[in-house]
């Protein structure tokens, strides 16, 4: 048993590779990525450290090129969810009671090895299975990854030595336990990083995790899956078992063991399991934690002393870098009359310049999107657009479906601040404008706070300090991740928490202790050192 506190080293935020010609990390991404599309593979379900095969396929598709196939995965049901179950609740005995230290030493060890030899090839699966370019993909799989393992750690360390007051003749001290029973962790196709994140932090408080990933990105989860593995997590912590919402979700939803889920996906999906667990909720044995992350109808909103140039860029980095399938990305924006000229012409000229195509030619900036359901339904907001006579498309509005999921990056301008590409989530590369009269301004703060239900993240721009002031209180519930002349996206694990509020969230902040303590249950300690021996008080002793 160990007798000492242990520190873990402070964190600081993993280095971007550059992948510039002629770099060693250039060469063997590009080795790797070839070889992972040359192979074959068959992934299993992993429940209890076992590898399960159900025969129950569905093939991986590459989104750029969907004539290529990575392989096959293997679909869960109920019958490997019980087992799932089983498995998790047989493991949690000995993680919960694994001495904390030692749990934070296997997503140390996670970390490093991602940072090194397992870097190439969670990028290359990233690129090949999700169509991300090298850059979105080392921000992504390699470097906020290592950050979240790196940083839980050591917000774990942090939580551990927060204790109270101690009045004289007594000890008081707080233990910080996992949850029972298990986490339900649903994670999303458009970040490796948040695949990653999302079954670890319950785990490395010690709790027991049933993961099941996008469809559309078990590729890179399962090799997150082996890394973790190689790291040294001990069998049936975390069970893989990827498969359709309602064959997994269903039979997880309903077992009296469930006692957290972290989630980050649809708006609709998560009201549908919350609702469950409040229907459910007399057949569980706990009060399960919620924590989910929804998407968003993220803003810019520019005032009339805004920097054009600067906002020219932000526009464009936030609603096309990965295609616009971020719960971040920039999906409307709000700009003054009076900057409108200025702006359009040096948007739309550079805009022209975006180059498209498969991610292994490092030239392009934007690649394909995810797959078929998401193309046609980005294709009905353009097409809606097109057809409105509330709206104009001023750059982009193509689309080719017959070799991979390319959609040109799409601006709507709207006379309608109500448009409906200005109220709903299309999580693809469309961006919509309204222009507001300069004296409008008050007026449409309000509507920027109102148009959408979400509250995600957002972006203001001025060079007028008391405009930013005036934007920045208004906009106060509008957005969990709110940003002062830059763009609203590429939040880094440490600096900027990420989360929002209303529809887009429990806001409970992915990459701080705040986030960890949703996975922990605390245990107040008191232990009197001389108790007392009569049972009268004082003030019973008479006049």
């Amino acid at each position: 048993m160990s007798n000492a506190y242990f520190y873990v080293p402070e964190p600081v935020n993993e280095p971007v590779y550059s992948y510039t010609p002629g770099s060693p990390e250039k060469a063997e991404l590009k080795t790797r990525y070839e070889e992972l599309l040359k192979q074959q593979v068959d992934i299993p379900l992993i429940i209890g450290g076992q590898e399960i095969r159900t025969g129950n396929t569905a093939e991986l598709k590459v989104p750029h090129d969907h004539s290529k196939t990575l392989g096959v995965y293997h679909k869960a049901g109920e019958k490997e969810v019980q087992m799932a179950v089983d498995a998790a609740l047989e493991a949690q005995k000995q993680w919960a009671e694994m001495p904390w230290e030692h749990r934070v030493s296997i997503f140390l060890k996670a970390a490093d090895l991602l940072a090194g030899p397992w870097r190439a090839t969670l990028n290359a699966a990233t690129m090949l299975g999700q169509s991300k370019t090298v850059y979105q993909a080392e921000i992504d799989s390699a470097c906020e990854l290592i950050d979240f393992w790196r940083f839980n750690s050591f917000y774990l360390t942090e939580l551990m030595g927060e204790q109270p007051d101690s009045a004289p003749g007594m000890w008081n001290r707080v233990e910080y336990r996992p949850l029972e029973g298990f986490v339900f962790a649903v994670t999303p196709f458009n970040f490796t990083s948040i695949a990653g994140n999302l079954p670890t932090a319950p785990a490395l408080t010690g709790c027991v995790v049933l993961w099941k990933p996008a469809s559309s990105a078990v590729y890179s989860a399962y090799y997150i899956m082996k890394l973790l593995e190689e790291a040294g997590l001990p069998p049936g912590v975390i069970n893989f078992i990827p498969g359709s919402g309602g064959q997994v979700g269903n039979p997880v939803m309903n077992s009296p063991h469930l006692a957290g889920v972290h989630f980050t996906g649809s708006t609709a999906v998560f009201q549908g399991m919350w609702n469950t667990i409040g229907n459910n909720i007399s057949k569980l044995k706990y009060y399960p934690r919620i924590v989910g992350e929804t998407g968003g109808k993220d803003f810019i909103f520019a005032h009339k002393s805004a920097d054009v140039d600067a906002m020219v860029v932000a526009a464009l980095r936030a609603a096309f870098e990965y295609q616009g399938q971020k719960c971040s990305a920039a999906s409307r924006m709000y700009i003054p009359r009076s900057l409108w000229p200025q702006f359009k012409e040096k948007y739309v000229t550079e805009v022209g310049k975006i180059k498209m195509g498969d991610p292994f030619d490092f030239t392009n900036f934007m690649t394909a999107v995810i797959d078929k359901a998401a193309f046609d339904s980005i294709v009905e907001y353009i097409e809606y657009a097109k057809n409105s006579d509330e709206a104009e498309l001023i750059t982009g509005g193509g689309y080719d479906g017959s070799k991979g999921w390319f959609i040109e990056p799409t601006t709507i301008l709207t006379s309608n601040p109500k448009f409906k590409t200005m109220q709903e989530e299309i999580f693809g590369p469309v961006l919509t404008i309204y222009v507001y009269e300069d004296d409008k301004f008050d007026e449409t703060l309000e509507l920027c706070d109102t148009t959408s239900p979400y509250a995600l993240t957002g972006a203001i721009f001025a060079q007028d300090r008391y405009a930013l002031i005036k934007m920045a209180d208004y906009l106060r519930n509008a957005a969990g991740n709110f940003y002062i002349n830059d763009k609203p996206t590429a939040a880094v694990v440490g600096q900027q928490p990420f989360g929002g509020g209303r529809a887009s969230g429990t806001n409970d902040k992915a990459g701080s202790a705040m986030n960890l303590l949703r996975w922990m249950s605390a245990r107040s300690i008191k232990e009197t050192l001389v108790s007392p021996k009569d049972w009268r008080y004082p003030f019973m002793r008479g006049e």
